[in-house]
């Protein structure tokens, strides 16, 4: 006989009185990592976690992608989706952890993947240096451990009821096509991540109007780059404070964010300086973990909420 006792009794009343959580109607953007190729704990690998509705979006996935996805209260197995800037290891090293520790997880699919030429490629050889380790875990449905893998062109490439993200090209030199993306959001919101680009008059082209744009930055001190070849070429296929301030002037976001961010012997203060010159309006520089969210107003946390729990 199951009998009733007091702590019994308020769990029940509990789940017979609690009330779901409505889903999120907005876009929430979470920096997971903000930093260059180099190792850091306090800047981890580029990547950006975009949740608009109930679609969970990744951008690319740089070095403590995982990590930095269960800080934020985000199950791996619950992306729907990976989407590449351009093809250089800093923005793609954390992707086999993501693939594979998702399917660990329970992803029940495919991992989705797009970027742009070539990736099809690469993630068929990631398939094929991992088949070892997946061929090992005979419990689990092999199935899933695959990746959907498209290369894509400028164009609308994922599209639901309410979310829509489109490609568009930039300019990082010699590493071609690469792309920045827009996620769109009932018609109503919209954010624009730069990827890496130097001055993009494409870029500002897609950005105008937008609540939220997150922008690279790559600085140096003048006395630096006059006498390192290799600082000037890192800085020439990225965009200085003084151009993406002629892209905020132009583009006009309710707010612009740094990130990812290179800094050669050159610091946030004097960053924030050298744009503010140009343009007065609103900038941040990013950190990892910092939460925008877009609903009927614009928030920005330095963390994420405390009442977020991992989904896992």
């Amino acid at each position: 006989m199951l009998r009733i006792t007091l702590p019994l009794l308020v769990a029940l009343l509990a789940a017979m009185t609690a009330v779901p959580a409505a889903a999120f109607d907005g876009i929430r953007v979470t920096l997971l990592g903000t930093g260059g190729p180099w190792p850091s704990v306090e800047r981890f690998g580029p990547s950006t976690l975009v949740e608009a509705g109930d679609q969970v979006l990744l951008f690319d996935c740089g070095r403590g992608v995982a990590q930095r996805l269960a800080q934020a209260g985000v199950a791996l197995k619950d992306v729907d989706a990976v989407f590449l800037t351009h093809l250089h290891s800093d923005r793609t090293v954390g992707l086999p952890d993501l693939w594979l520790t998702g399917w660990l997880r329970g992803r029940p699919d495919p991992l989705l993947v797009f970027g742009p030429d070539g990736t099809q490629d690469m993630m068929r050889h990631f398939e094929q240096a991992f088949r070892a380790d997946i061929a090992s875990h005979v419990d689990l449905p092999h199935e899933a451990a695959a990746i959907a893998a498209h290369d894509i062109g400028e164009n609308v490439v994922y599209s639901t009821d309410d979310v829509t993200v489109t490609a568009f090209v930039v300019d990082h030199g010699s590493i071609a096509p690469a792309y920045g993306y827009r996620i769109d959001y009932q018609g109503r919101r919209a954010v624009v991540l730069s990827g890496d680009t130097r001055y993009s008059d494409n870029l500002i082209r897609v950005a105008r109007g937008v609540q939220l744009l997150v922008h690279e930055v790559a600085a140096a001190d003048p006395d630096l780059a006059s006498t390192s070849e290799r600082v000037r070429s890192i800085i020439g296929i990225h965009t200085t404070p003084e151009d993406a301030a002629r892209v905020f002037r132009q583009t006009r976001p309710y707010l612009a964010i740094y990130a990812p961010i290179l800094l050669f012997d050159v610091n946030e203060d004097a960053l924030m300086r050298r744009t503010h010159a140009l343009y007065p309006g609103a900038v941040q520089v990013g950190r990892d973990l910092m939460v925008i969210e877009i609903q009927n107003e614009l928030q920005v946390r330095n963390g994420p909420s405390e009442e977020r729990r991992l989904r896992d």
